[in-house]
């Protein structure tokens, strides 16, 4: 069994970094406007209107988990987040690993 991710991140580079990690560790990544529904959600609060879409995926997608990242530590963004639906929220070096936690062992 492999876990799906839904990664919303417009930094091309992030992005690319990101997917390579977890597909190497056999995760399966899922497109933006794809019809399945991922194991975990992924959100860079860098994308514009993040809260709006972090709003969007929880009504979508209820019952699975929303990992915001940033930068850096930003508590007024994280607290939005979390107001919008986010259920946990790190740092950006910390995100891999993070996520990675959750694939099967």
């Amino acid at each position: 069994m492999t876990i799906k991710i839904l990664l919303w991140c417009d930094d091309l580079i992030n992005r690319m970094r990101l997917e390579s990690e977890w597909k190497a560790s056999g995760a399966t990544m899922l497109k933006k406007r794809g019809t399945e529904t991922p194991d975990c959600i992924v959100v860079d609060l860098a994308v514009r209107n993040a809260c709006d879409h972090i709003t969007q995926l929880r009504a979508n997608f209820p019952e699975v988990d929303i990992i915001v990242f940033a930068p850096q530590y930003d508590p007024e963004a994280f607290e939005a987040a979390k107001q919008a639906g986010a259920t946990e929220v790190a740092a950006r070096g910390s995100i891999v690993e993070r996520v990675s936690r959750r694939f099967p062992k």
